[in-house]
């Protein structure tokens, strides 16, 4: 058996793992286990390139694993669940680097170019440009670096289409003056790769930080393009596949997002979300009523139905452990408890599921809004932890809020609701809750964690 049959078995191989641990990881019962076949088939696919490649110099192979194992290492120690999201988006952003550079260094080594050769070097570099700049402005905007409100000026719109014309342009000049040997089409790429970083950073600064979810996906599924790209660039089969697969499973769940804020992905590129901090047309009626933790554990004791609804405040405080032990101590006492996820919780699409899986919370416990929102009105007592605007009745009530017709968490249908929130501050898309005002509101100011303690330990007490 050559080593060219050999190398593309295992290809198949790989691929193979990758669509099975990617199928696994839609559950968060066999995502673990999901993203380990996945790892061994990237792991398996890099080994055979590298037995396969005579050229490779392995003293620099074997200096950028010890590198990236150290790097990873510290990461996976250091990073906090609440630094995830950014942690993701510089994920997404390394992995368009990687294909512009990918695309960089075919670029030099050819030595006769066709136009299919071209076309998926200039993608490659294209789109790992407007990835890696955009992922830069996510993580910054998620780090609180970079301001999260939408940053707008006048002629944005026309700005970013006349620089992603202008690139089309330039990688039609590119494929002429390659083909015509003119001396100039090295100054060219080099203006390609410039545009791409530019127009990666105006797409994404108009983006408010409540469309941030969709924004990671979104660039998730970039980055996977871009990878194909790279692939067919070099004709490696396996890097294609992997590409094709990240760049379909990104836009499918991007699509996903928009569904859950009942929103295009047009209006969530250009539409600003979040640029003003506004009220809506929604009248707030009533006056907020404070709960002491004594207080809340007598609305709890007598329950016989509880759902927690978790966000990113929950993330911040990580209160997730303690939310599960006071989940465990009102299952004791009698109450059914549930755990109710919105689509777009917390900063990246399924933070709320993985902060509860890693506080052991059993998987069946976790309700999807679609299905709570059909027996909300009968539960006794909806603890809100650190949610804001996937909770916000303006997405039903208010035509004039930016959030309507936004599919929401309706908590305020439940018999009692209970919002712990450290101040009356507005969520990350600056839109004032009308929830907070509800009569059948009780509001729990104070870290979130220290408040599900204090409950407990009033439990405890009994």
């Amino acid at each position: 058996m050559n080593i060219y049959l050999l190398t593309n078995l295992v290809y198949i191989v790989a691929a193979v793992l990758f669509i099975f641990g990617l199928k696994m990881l839609t559950s968060p019962a066999t995502a673990r286990k999901g993203n380990l076949i996945s790892a061994i088939g990237m792991l398996l696919a890099v080994v055979v390139t590298l037995l396969s490649k005579g050229i490779v110099d392995y003293k620099w192979i074997a200096a950028g694993i010890i590198a990236g194992s150290i790097i990873g290492a510290f990461s996976a120690r250091v990073v906090a669940m609440t630094q995830m999201p950014q942690m993701v988006a510089l994920f997404n952003g390394f992995g368009g680097i990687t294909s512009l550079f990918v695309g960089w260094a075919t670029y030099h080594v050819m030595t006769t170019f066709n136009l299919f050769t071209t076309t998926t070097i200039f993608l490659a570099v294209l789109i790992g440009g407007v990835t890696f700049s955009g992922s830069l402005v996510a993580w910054g905007k998620l780090a609180t670096y970079i301001s999260g409100r939408p940053i707008l000026f006048r002629g944005q719109t026309f700005l970013n289409g006349t620089l992603f014309i202008g690139t089309l342009v330039a990688g039609a000049l590119l494929l002429m003056n390659l083909q015509n040997g003119y001396s100039y089409s090295y100054a060219i790429f080099i203006g390609i790769i410039i545009l791409s970083l530019v127009l990666g950073i105006l797409a994404v600064i108009p983006i408010g930080g409540a469309d941030m979810p969709v924004v990671i996906s979104l660039l998730n599924s970039y980055s996977g393009i871009a990878g194909c790209a790279a692939g067919l660039a070099i004709q490696n089969n396996i890097l294609i596949v992997a590409g094709a697969l990240v760049g379909a499973s990104g836009i499918i769940l991007t699509n996903v997002m928009c569904k859950a804020m009942n929103r295009s992905i047009t209006n969530v590129l250009f539409g600003g979300f979040g640029a003003t901090i506004t009220k809506g047309n929604m009248e707030i009626d009533g006056e907020v009523k404070p709960v002491s933790p004594e207080d809340t554990y007598f609305i709890l004791e007598a329950a016989s139905s509880v759902v927690f609804v978790p966000g990113y405040g929950m993330a911040v405080a990580q209160a997730q452990h303690t939310l599960r032990e006071l989940g465990d101590i009102l299952e004791e006492n009698g109450s059914e408890v549930r755990y109710a996820i919105h689509p777009v919780a917390g900063r990246m699409p399924g933070h709320m599921n993985v902060l509860l899986a890693e506080a052991n919370v059993p998987y069946d416990k976790l309700v999807e809004m679609d299905d709570i929102n059909k027996t909300i009105a009968s539960v006794d007592v909806c603890v809100v932890i650190g949610a804001n605007d996937v909770v916000n009745p303006a997405a039903r009530e208010s035509k004039g809020s930016p959030i309507y017709g936004m599919p929401i968490i309706n908590v305020d249908q439940a018999k009692t609701v209970i919002v712990l929130k450290r101040s009356m501050a507005p969520g990350f898309a600056g839109i004032d809750n009308n929830l907070f005002y509800k009569e059948n509101t009780r509001m729990l100011f104070g870290d979130a964690k220290s408040s599900v303690e204090a409950i407990i330990s009033e439990f405890k007490k009994s």
